[in-house]
């Protein structure tokens, strides 16, 4: 596969993953247009026919082309992001509250079984799902952010280092997207993940996100929402760069070695069974990577005052390694899978290839570039 001077500032991950087949679809431009904005790119209008947009296609998708790297492309992205955040971490809320009152409080709850026998015996049902509204809402603009950014960046610091860099540290590039999107993923979760921490963790606080809100600020001010925020950064940087460069080197490897099948003719069905895999496998190595700052983040937003010294002294280092981790790499395996497979589903109902699945390769830039 090769590649011509006119495309030559075309970022090698993933444009060569994608070929056309479907014809446009109005629907989606209508849906996409609408979030495009952050991502609008000026000088478009004034791009020359020698340069036209690439478009891609997911073969024999029925819903249309989307320009590679347009505004609706981005924002396409940003809406699988909302749903695949959002609504994943809304159905493991149950599991999240367990573990947070396991982080705070071990000696009261000493284990994932014991944990839920108290909060049904002393919430009921229904305390299960305490917690869940900034949950949905703080993981829904996180999920925007991340996935529609990681796009952007990976585009970015693919030109920046040109066809031959960007193929030979397509990891570095990986890591160095996903950390600039998470950077301003976090700064739109971290108001939600405060109130969401102090709802689950001290009964009788606040009902939800209307009551914890007003509530929240009023204790702590306005600047308290983001006393968590480097802790954060601390537990959701590491977390996503692993997430993201961890996941697209297993599909690559899943692809090349356990499937004998070219991607491009793999079944729909099995490209998401793939993505589903590589994210439950992704999903482990983050939990275990981002651990310790989880546990500062639940303890810094449950105590009023405390410091990161505070919780050091009292989880102690084991503690804050190995506190609540069984029952987080089981929730952030299923999660990070449950994320890359509604995200991909996503990008195939509106006509995109599923993420990852090819190594970029380093051509020259003076040929004809090849149909994937």
């Amino acid at each position: 596969m090769a590649f011509s001077d006119n495309s030559s500032r075309q970022s090698l991950i993933p444009s060569y993953l994608y070929s056309s087949s479907s014809a446009n679809n109005l629907l989606l431009n209508k849906l996409t247009n609408r979030a495009a904005a952050p991502f609008s790119n000026p000088s478009a209008e004034h791009v020359s026919p020698a340069k036209s947009p690439v478009m891609i296609q997911a073969p024999n998708e029925p819903l249309g082309k989307i320009e590679m790297y347009s505004p609706q492309f981005y924002a396409a992205c940003t809406v699988g992001g909302i749903l695949s955040c959002g609504l994943t971490h809304m159905t493991v809320t149950p599991l999240d509250l367990v573990k947070c009152n396991m982080q705070i409080d071990p000696a009261k709850y000493k284990s994932i079984s014991s944990g839920f026998g108290i909060l049904l015996k002393e919430q009921g049902v229904r305390g299960f799902f305490r917690g869940w509204v900034p949950t949905l809402l703080g993981y829904s603009a996180q999920g925007a952010c991340k996935f529609g950014f990681y796009e952007f960046f990976k585009k970015y610091y693919s030109d920046i280092a040109g066809p031959e860099y960007a193929a030979k540290y397509k990891t570095l590039i990986y890591l160095a997207g996903s950390a600039s999107a998470e950077v301003i993923a976090d700064i739109a979760l971290c108001p939600f993940e405060a109130v969401k921490v102090r709802v689950q963790t001290q009964p009788g606080f606040a009902r939800g996100l209307g009551d914890g809100l007003p509530k929240f600020v009023r204790s702590e001010g306005a600047l308290g929402l983001y006393k968590g925020l480097v802790p954060l950064w601390g537990r959701q940087i590491p977390y996503t760069m692993m997430k993201f460069a961890s996941f697209e080197t297993i599909v690559e490897m899943l692809y090349k070695y356990a499937i004998p099948t070219p991607k491009d003719q793999c079944s729909k069905e099995l490209q998401l069974g793939v993505s589903f895999a590589g994210g439950y496998v992704a999903g482990v190595f983050c939990a275990i990577v981002s651990h310790p700052a989880d546990n500062l983040v639940s303890f810094l937003n449950n105590a009023k005052g405390a410091t990161v010294g505070d919780a050091v002294k009292k989880m102690g280092m084991m503690g804050l390694f190995t506190r609540g981790l069984p029952l987080r790499i089981v929730m952030i395996g299923t999660l990070t899978g449950a994320q890359w497979g509604i995200y991909d589903a996503f990008k195939v109902f509106v006509g995109l290839p599923t993420t990852g699945g090819a190594a970029p390769v380093a051509v020259a830039a003076d040929t004809e570039p090849a149909q994937a």
